[in-house]
């Protein structure tokens, strides 16, 4: 039996819209509009027009969209260390979303890369990515990734664990190479959005208290297969403001000026975690202001200590797809339901759902939605857009305003869909996994294939495939 369901009817934070048709700005891709039809187009390509080459549920990313927020980040960071003599390195954070056409636009923007298996490591490098500017994550590094990464050349592996550590260490001696590490640091300081939480300690799978970042740092010292660079802290997600980053910078800077008399400690990475809009009331940060903000609390701190600003590293993901990408779905059923004497509440059901975005199941993320195919003059309803899955718990997006005559055979698309939603894609109820288009100057073309039925059965055992011999 399901739980009852806690959630507001209506959420504070969202109001009637004037229009139920608009697109909020900040949250929709820049290229998004509406032709003389009232029917979306992103990047001159009409949301009809994919539908029928493509079909439905079908991941959209404009990609000059991509390559644009990139570029932008990149230079952001780059302009803000070079005010305190410092170089910056922008690593996009293949964990949001990873092709290797993305691989191929961020690379050609002057990104390097963060893969966190081996799985993006090969990706990244079947890409033609340069495996010295990538780098590798991750709190259980098995020892073929280890060998993987030290094999290709990797820049930096981002050490996670004491055990890692001595792998390692052995992976490169066996290799008869020097390989160049950080270490993952806590520093008790915890974002989320606009609030953060700086504590003494923080309880997570991830990389070492500060305290013991010097003992780490001198063990690897002592291995002459490994070369320490320097220091790495991720403070969390979807962050807005630079208060958090400020914190979290004054406490990292502290070890990294103690670590700095036994020898070079010429990088300081600071993770990513910038957030994006996901609705009409959100507010991300400028990049520009971030970079600037960020940068300067890293100086400062530095001043403090009488040290020089070291090069900087970052790892934006989210930041650098997130708004870029649609999800485009079609309606089958719209049901009306009495939730109190004086509301209804619409539930749409689409033909996606928590098999391409698991994130309102998962984390309560909360997402916006809007008739793609048409406009309309109805009255705006609220609605909850629901997917196909045998779960109660089945939202795309949990509260929202829309014509109310928005019914079956209507294109409704979700906007702020390009980070974390095919990465956390799944085939639950024995759904195939959507294509994932790119779009640019009125063409789109697929960069990574859908699944079918065919692929599903392809994988299970208990079906006989041709010439398949039998015991």
């Amino acid at each position: 039996m399901s739980a009852p369901d806690s959630r507001p009817l209506v959420p504070d934070w969202l109001a009637v819209p004037d229009d139920a048709n608009a697109l909020a700005p900040l949250v929709w891709p820049a290229s998004a509009a509406r032709d003389a039809e009232g029917e979306l187009r992103i990047a001159g390509v009409a949301v009809s027009a994919l539908r029928e080459q493509f079909g439905t549920p079908l991941y959209v990313l404009d990609e000059q969209a991509v390559r644009a927020r990139a570029r932008e980040v990149r230079e952001a960071f780059e302009s803000a260390a070079a005010r305190h003599g410092a170089a910056a390195r922008v690593y996009y954070a293949g964990k949001a979303f990873l092709s290797t056409e993305v691989v191929r636009w961020v690379s050609a923007e002057g990104l390097a890369v963060d893969v966190a298996t081996g799985g993006e490591l090969t990706i990244a490098l079947a890409a033609g990515a340069d495996p010295g500017r990538l780098g590798l994550h991750g709190n259980n590094k098995s020892v073929a990734e280890l060998e993987a990464a030290v094999a290709h050349g990797v820049g930096s592996v981002v050490i996670d664990s004491p055990i890692e550590l001595e792998r390692l260490a052995v992976v490169a001696e066996r290799r008869g190479v020097v390989q160049r590490v950080l270490v993952r640091v806590n520093s008790g300081v915890h974002a989320e959005t606009h609030d953060f939480l700086a504590t003494a300690h923080e309880d997570q799978k991830f990389g070492f208290p500060l305290a013991d970042a010097p003992a780490v740092v001198a063990r690897i010292r002592e291995l002459p297969s490994l070369e320490f660079i320097g220091l790495h802290c991720h403070i969390g997600s979807q962050i807005f403001g630079t208060a958090g980053f400020a914190e979290s910078a004054a406490r990292v800077v502290d070890v990294h000026a103690q670590l700095r008399e036994g020898g070079e400690v010429p990088v300081l990475n600071l993770g990513g975690g910038f957030g994006i809009a996901y609705t009409s009331v959100d507010d991300p940060t400028p990049i520009g202001e971030l970079a600037t903000g960020i940068v300067d609390a890293v100086a400062r701190e530095c001043e403090v200590r009488g040290i020089p600003v070291p090069n900087l590293a970052f790892e934006p993901g989210r930041t650098i797809v997130g708004r870029a990408g649609i999800t485009l779905y079609e309606v089958g059923t719209v049901k009306p339901v009495p939730v109190t004497d004086d509301l209804t509440r619409v539930y749409v059901s689409v033909d996606g759902g928590m098999s391409d975005n698991a994130r309102p199941a998962l984390y309560g993320a909360q997402y916006s939605a809007r008739l793609a195919s048409r406009t309309s003059d109805a009255e705006a309803a609220l609605v909850r857009v629901v997917g196909r899955h045998c779960e109660s718990g089945d939202i795309v997006v949990d509260a929202e305003y829309l014509p109310g005559d928005v019914t079956p055979g209507d294109l409704l698309a979700v906007p702020a869909t390009g980070a974390y939603c095919f990465s956390l894609s799944n085939n639950y109820n024995a759904v195939p996994r959507p294509p994932v288009v790119a779009v640019a100057d009125g063409r789109a073309r697929v960069i990574v294939r859908g699944e079918t039925i065919d692929d599903l059965l392809a994988r299970d055992a208990g079906i006989p495939t041709p010439n398949e011999d039998t015991v």
